[in-house]
């Protein structure tokens, strides 16, 4: 529900502003974006995307120009998924499914060198060639500037940041015809090496097609993360895509020494004999089965020493019957020791995960100040619209984390967790289920109608609901928040470190699943990884027709569709919620003319729900960076404030964006990065405009 700013704020502006203001907060901020950098993905190790940079404020927002554009169209389609990184007066970042590693000059976006990889069969089959979301990056001694891409492929590239090329004497040779002899390692060699199916496959390695597909297949959607010089190296199999066999390769975490690529450690995500969690796989799946990749990006403590790796479900989507047990380390949020590999706390968030609630953004990491004890604290939204807050020294919960009885499965052969962790601070920033709480209730009148809709369509459910099979008279079974409700990755939360807020857009999403015989599933194909059917899989996730869920076109579940929510991760309390845009004028004006809300009092938060789908943000010192769309469609940039969620300004940018925002400064001046639908454009005010004769 929309909260009421004025009423509520005015004493959290003046504590805000204090705090901004006070110098001893400034080492509240994570490493990675002095002297106005964007080091990382994320801005910082942190990956809060939060800058320094405090040129642009509220006053002169509306001043903002577009000082250039650049088109990608020479790449192929422009990637939807990339964040630039600002490093040594270049921008860097990935465009296309080539993954071309490209650089820019910032004043200009002038192209200063491009860089890709050959082709290769194990390219060609990735699924998710276009979302490499950008690259990792460090100074390394006695290389300088040193970037790292992990390609689709599931090649790592170390490449000189002046010039694009790759690194010499780094590395090891690849054996494939074209392929550069020098600054690049072949990760799915390492991958394999020891994992039972390949041992026993007894073929030779090809190098160009990678790992058979009987076996598996993993590729990478996520650039690696440098932390005190190891490179590590996350990955991405083929969960999220309604598959029906049971193998598949484990997405196995690889870490290498930044200055020479020598592999250091090697995690296992499915625990082997002798390592923990290996208890929590029963019928021997351990050795077969696969995924738990880690497609989210990476966060990292370098004072600590720990970089954080979130996971997905284990094989298959929507039925587990196969695996039983709680799965370790699927859908888990893993502190490893960045230097040796060793897991030095992990926290699950979903146990035997059946509903595709894998973990889809990084965490964040903020030092808070929590009932008078400081608190170095890491953050994981998810899909299933919860806020997991816990010590990122320790692993603890900050607040209470509930173990609740959830529904079981009538699937035959499926055992779910009894139970499933409720975090009891903060509260959920999305719906979670179908209640009554959810309808509309203008008036009692319309609150019965509402629920007697509800009623006849069996549209209630609760949040672990599980899936249900063909022959169940009840139907599918609704999922709500569905895999792409709640934060998902085209909208990373963002936060301001220095007042310890967090940022999250949502959107309320649902699927229904039903499940059938694997070999029947529409989704089955010859492309699929492995061999053995599962003994049930997806029929799908939204084909099953319209069911009524609206009276005479009124929709009977509040608003908003999408939202930006914020939370004082100091308190876990809720500041504010806003819609994510603003909904289409067709459907704001049929809201307010329509028959049974002509006798209420109209407000913005009935008539305009927002849009679906995720904000792409960023956040300054002056202001929280939002993209959205207005009522007559047209793409903007909203400059929000940060403790009301008042918007202070917008302006146009020339196509919807999403993910790829960043902001930084450059030759005295701040900078906003949008990702385009064919490219990037640059924003800032007039005083950035290069002059004639400008060096650049």
């Amino acid at each position: 529900m929309l909260c009421a700013p004025s009423r509520r704020f005015g004493p959290l502006v003046a504590i805000a502003a204090a705090l901004i203001i006070a110098p001893s907060m400034l080492a509240a901020q994570g490493p990675g974006t002095e002297n106005g950098l964007w080091t990382y993905l994320g801005g910082d190790a942190w990956h809060t995307r939060y800058t320094p940079a405090d040129e642009i404020t509220a006053d002169n927002f509306d001043e903002l120009t577009m000082l250039w554009r650049f088109n990608a169209a020479s790449f192929g389609p422009s990637t939807p998924r990339a964040t630039p990184s600002y490093v040594d007066g270049k921008l860097i970042t990935v465009t296309g499914e080539r993954r071309h590693v490209i650089a820019l000059d910032p004043t200009t976006g002038e192209l200063l060198w491009s860089f890709r990889e050959p082709n290769t069969h194990r390219h060609e089959y990735s699924m998710r060639k276009g979302y490499g979301k950008g690259v990792g990056y460090a100074e390394v001694p006695g290389r300088g500037g040193v970037v790292f891409v992990s390609s689709p492929a599931f090649f790592l590239w170390a490449l000189d940041a002046d010039t694009g090329e790759p690194l010499e004497d780094w590395g090891e040779p690849i054996d494939i015809p074209g392929f550069s002899q020098t600054g690049g390692v072949d990760m799915v060699a390492d991958l394999i090496e020891g994992w039972g199916p390949w041992e026993n496959w007894n073929e030779p390695y090809d190098p160009y097609m990678g790992i058979p597909l009987e076996l598996g297949y993993i590729t990478a959607s996520s650039p690696p993360i440098v932390v005190n010089g190891t490179v590590v190296v996350n990955n991405s199999a083929e969960q999220g895509y309604l598959q029906t066999r049971v193998e598949n390769v484990p997405g196995d975490i690889l870490a290498y020494d930044a200055a020479t690529g020598e592999m250091k450690w090697k995690f296992h995500v499915i625990p082997r004999p002798g390592e923990f969690g290996h208890d929590t796989w029963e019928n021997d799946a351990w050795e077969w089965t696969g995924d738990v990749s880690s497609w989210a990006p990476m966060a990292a403590d370098p004072e600590l020493g720990l970089v954080y790796v979130v996971t997905n479900g284990v094989t298959i989507d929507y039925y587990g019957g196969f695996h039983p047990g709680d799965n370790l380390f699927s859908s888990t949020i893993i502190a490893l020791n960045a230097d040796t590999g060793e897991r030095e706390w992990h926290y699950q968030t979903v146990h035997h995960d059946i509903w595709n609630y894998d973990i889809p953004t990084a965490p964040i990491l903020m030092d808070v100040n929590v009932d008078g004890r400081e608190v170095k604290g890491i953050y994981q939204a998810t899909k299933q619209a919860f806020v997991y807050a816990l010590d990122r020294e320790t692993g603890e919960p900050i607040w209470p984390i509930e173990e609740r009885p959830v529904p079981q499965s009538q699937v035959p052969g499926e055992q779910l967790s009894p139970t499933q962790p409720f975090p009891s601070r903060p509260a959920p920033f999305d719906l979670q289920g179908r209640t009554p709480e959810h309808l509309i209730d203008y008036t009692p009148e319309i609150y019965e109608a509402a629920y007697q809709v509800a009623e006849e369509n069996n549209l209630f459910n609760a949040l672990f609901d599980p899936p249900r099979h063909r022959d169940d008279p009840r139907g599918a079974a609704w999922n709500c928040p569905g895999g792409a409700g709640g934060a998902n990755i085209t909208g990373p939360a963002v936060a301001d470190p220095v007042n310890g807020i967090m940022f999250i857009t949502s959107q309320s999403n649902c699927f229904r699943l039903l499940v059938v015989p694997g070999p029947e599933a529409p989704t089955d194909g010859p492309n699929q990884s492995g061999t053995t059917y599962s003994e049930w899989a997806a029929q799908g996730t939204t084909v099953f027709g319209r069911v009524t869920q609206d009276l005479e076109g009124l929709p009977i579940w509040k608003g908003p569709d999408g939202r930006i929510v914020a939370i004082d991760m100091n308190t876990g309390e809720h500041l504010w919620t806003i819609p994510n845009g603003d909904a289409p004028q067709r459907q704001q004006d049929a809201i307010r003319n329509h028959p049974l809300l002509q006798n209420i009092e109209m407000t913005e938060e009935i008539y305009n729900r927002g849009r679906g789908g995720h904000a792409a943000m960023t956040v300054t010192p002056n202001l929280l960076l939002a993209s959205g769309m207005t009522a007559d469609n047209q793409a903007v940039l909203y400059g929000i404030d940060k403790m009301t969620g008042q918007r202070l300004g917008e302006i146009e940018i020339p196509t919807p964006t999403r993910y790829g925002m960043s902001s930084w400064e450059h030759n005295g001046h701040q900078y906003i990065i949008v990702q385009l639908v064919d490219g990037l454009a640059a924003f800032g005010l007039p005083a950035a405009i290069p002059q004639a004769g400008d060096d650049h």
